[in-house]
């Protein structure tokens, strides 16, 4: 049973003890992901789907860690893209799916049994097929056979700690193809946000000054509720609750504005509303034995650009929650870009919840009951 020790936090030699896989290592690869991304795709001739013209649509295939790329990509391009952007998960490709399309199969590994099926299918229906994962790997081979482009990209450890080296090469077809704007410099500038991000968070920074180890005390204990304001905002909020499950082995609760108004607002008033402390930063000396119990807790993305109506119920639904006694955090998108400020987001949440993995002494690198539940369906 996990145990909460705030104390594994204040010493950079003790948060290193307490992550022997060397998770948080592995998250500050991200700005060298980028850059390793961008020559891999380069290297593989990426820019040859330009050739073909643009397709009807770009379906991403792939699961975990993996597929969050495609959520990603399509959160990127933005609701202004010309044609649609979907991310399968699971064994079937849609029926409408067909030679107009381009479909792309994303696995670090390259043998993830679902993205490997899907990726036949495409190719038997004679779609465009651009492969993305590990080199040599049965996803290379599926593309040799099938004449789809393939890049390769090397692991960092843990496919959920590779997202940047799997979705670059995604960021460039979509260049490539007159779908987002991401030239070469804003992928350098986003690096650079990056590794200030890794900077504010490293392992001896104190935690009354490191974000991410502050917002990871904060929500030990409690249960979180993670709210994106935007689209970009609302896949770095599933992916924080992805990580919370894989790294932490915690809850967390997603949902987006406006929708989460329609329903998840009423979770305020209820069994676990009102049981925290608010997260208060200028309290973070507070004897925690002190807590009641915990309860709620609200953590909302803000995207920097927000449509005018969510920002309004953004604002709102946090002062209800604070007026309810419900814990309220904030993460805030630092950048112009659209590609800059769903990192940003991305990167912090990812400290955190390695943070946090470490407060409550667990191992934030193995995913033993998904490990088990893949040898009980084998």
């Amino acid at each position: 049973m996990s145990t909460l020790d705030p104390g594994r936090l204040e010493d950079a030699q003790d948060v290193e003890a307490s992550d022997p896989g060397g998770m948080l290592r592995q998250v500050a690869s991200s700005a060298a992901q980028i850059r390793e991304g961008r020559r891999a795709a380069a290297e593989a001739g990426v820019r040859a789907l330009a050739e073909d013209g643009r397709p009807r649509a770009i379906v991403v295939t792939g699961m975990g860690g993996s597929g969050i790329s495609g959520d990603v990509l399509a959160a990127v391009c933005g609701p202004g893209c010309p044609i649609p952007v979907v991310t399968v998960r699971g064994y079937r490709l849609p029926g409408w799916v067909g030679a107009a399309d381009l479909v792309i199969a994303v696995s670090c590994s390259g043998s993830t049994e679902e993205t490997l099926e899907v990726a036949a299918q495409a190719a038997r229906r004679g779609c465009r097929l651009l492969c993305v994962g590990g080199a040599g790997s049965p996803l290379a081979e599926l593309a040799a056979r099938n004449r789809g482009l393939f890049v390769p990209v090397r692991s960092v450890g843990q496919p959920r700690s590779t997202l940047w080296g799997l979705t670059v090469p995604l960021l460039v077809a979509a260049r490539t193809l007159r779908l987002a704007d991401v030239p070469d410099e804003v992928l350098e500038s986003t690096a650079v946000l990056l590794e200030d991000v890794a900077h504010r968070c490293r392992p001896d920074s104190e935690p009354f000054v490191n974000p991410a180890k502050r917002i990871a005390l904060d929500l030990a204990g409690d249960v979180p509720l993670v709210w994106g304001t935007s689209q970009l905002a609302e896949t770095a909020a599933y992916r924080m609750c992805c990580q919370l499950n894989e790294n932490a082995k915690y809850p967390g609760v997603f949902g987006a504005l406006p929708e989460a108004d329609h329903n998840q607002v009423m979770a305020f008033d209820g069994f676990f509303a009102g049981g925290g402390s608010p997260a208060d930063p200028d309290d973070f000396f507070r004897d925690r034995t002190e807590d009641a119990e915990h309860g709620l807790h609200l953590v909302v993305l803000r995207d920097t650009e927000e449509h005018p109506q969510t920002a309004k119920r953004r604002a709102a639904s946090v002062e209800m929650a604070r007026d309810r006694g419900v814990a309220v955090t904030e993460i805030l998108a630092e950048g112009a870009h659209p590609l800059e400020r769903i990192a940003t987001m991305i990167a912090l949440a990812d400290y955190v919840t390695v943070y946090l993995a470490i407060t409550l002494g667990v191992d934030p690198t193995p995913v033993r009951a998904i490990q088990e539940l893949k040898a009980r369906i084998a």
